[in-house]
């Protein structure tokens, strides 16, 4: 499949002089569905703007002497491979060699995961732009970041105390119950009225009220969509994609069987966007895709955000250019 960018909206302050070595820290290569897979239009838009690409994962990651270094893969343009890049030889390269490296690991966000920001933060300090902050990622939990935003978040109730979210569920009667670590949609019960197996769904998901979970008060607006707005440098992106369950009215996930479809924000979302936007970009939470049912805020990922691919397909908005542009914008500034 030949590579296919779309260059509609271009940023006023594009910086094509500021070329840059960005290495991509994501998932296995093999696994890459071009179709929907917002790295690889992320770097689709990096090679047309004639940076030079590396590709590693986070196995791939070594520290010796306070030094960070990755054995990584230049990545050439070529459309006849179906990612529309070929992997040259592997080799080791300190990350104070690259300009800029975008991590785009999938959870789960477990110790190996922190372990990585730890390695990616020794080139923050050198030098490297590194998008999201590491630091940021290890303290901007997708679930529980979301409580720094209480005014626009449905009720909500985190905790490993399974007496507390009986008593949630006796207040509020149709909730939803997930881990914190989880993504695509794993995880999520819908308890109603009846209390169905809620004791069982507890010691499940909080390991015998060991491990904190959330609860979240059921949002009967899921049916219109669970909604992905993407945010570039702390401002929201005009259209997002609401993820429609196709049967389960519990998750709208893509990856749980959703629906998509692409529409304009509301007001009410722009509202959100405002609240939680200065917070994002303090943090240096560049690119991010919160989570929106109804009226109401249920997470905000900052891993590895997806949908570019499936809001580019409607509307062309430049999405992926814009975040290398931001790149590109930071790294002049770097250098005067």
């Amino acid at each position: 499949m030949p590579i296919s960018l779309r260059l509609n909206v271009i940023a006023p302050n594009t910086v094509r002089n500021s070329l840059m070595k960005i290495g991509m820290l994501m998932d296995a290569w093999e696994g890459i569905k071009p179709y929907k897979d917002t790295s690889l239009a992320i770097l689709e838009a990096a090679a047309h703007r004639g940076h030079e690409l590396f590709y590693f994962q986070g196995t791939d990651l070594s520290v010796r002497d306070g030094i960070a270094t990755a054995r990584v893969q230049q990545l050439y343009v070529d459309a006849s491979d179906t990612s529309g890049f070929l992997r040259g030889e592997s080799g080791f390269m300190a990350l104070a060699e690259l300009d800029a490296v975008l991590m785009r690991k999938d959870p789960p966000f477990d110790l190996n995961y922190i372990y990585m920001t730890y390695a990616l933060e020794l080139a923050e300090r050198q030098g490297v732009q590194v998008v999201n902050r590491p630091a940021s990622l290890r303290d901007c939990n997708e679930k529980f970041f979301i409580s720094q935003f209480p005014q626009c978040c449905a009720p909500t109730m985190i905790t490993a105390d399974t007496y507390l979210l009986k008593d949630f569920h006796a207040e509020h009667g149709d909730i939803i119950l997930k881990p914190l670590d989880g993504m695509g949609g794993q995880g999520i019960f819908r308890v109603g009225k009846d209390a169905l197996n809620l004791a069982s769904i507890l010691e499940m998901l909080s390991a015998l009220g060991q491990t904190p979970i959330m609860a979240q008060r059921y949002i009967p607006a899921i049916i219109e969509g669970d909604k992905r707005i993407l945010m570039i440098d702390g401002e929201a992106v005009s259209h997002a994609l609401a993820r429609i369950p196709k049967a389960d009215p519990t998750r709208g996930n893509l990856a749980a069987g959703g629906i998509g479809r692409v529409q304009p924000l509301s007001e009410r979302d722009q509202w959100i966007c405002a609240e939680v936007g200065p917070e994002l970009k303090k943090r240096g939470l560049r690119f991010v895709g919160i989570d929106v049912i109804g009226d109401y805020l249920t997470e905000i990922n900052v891993t590895s955000p997806t949908c570019v691919r499936e809001i580019e397909a409607v509307v062309p908005l430049g999405i992926a250019e814009r975040v290398v542009v931001s790149m590109e914008v930071v790294h002049a500034s770097s250098r005067t």
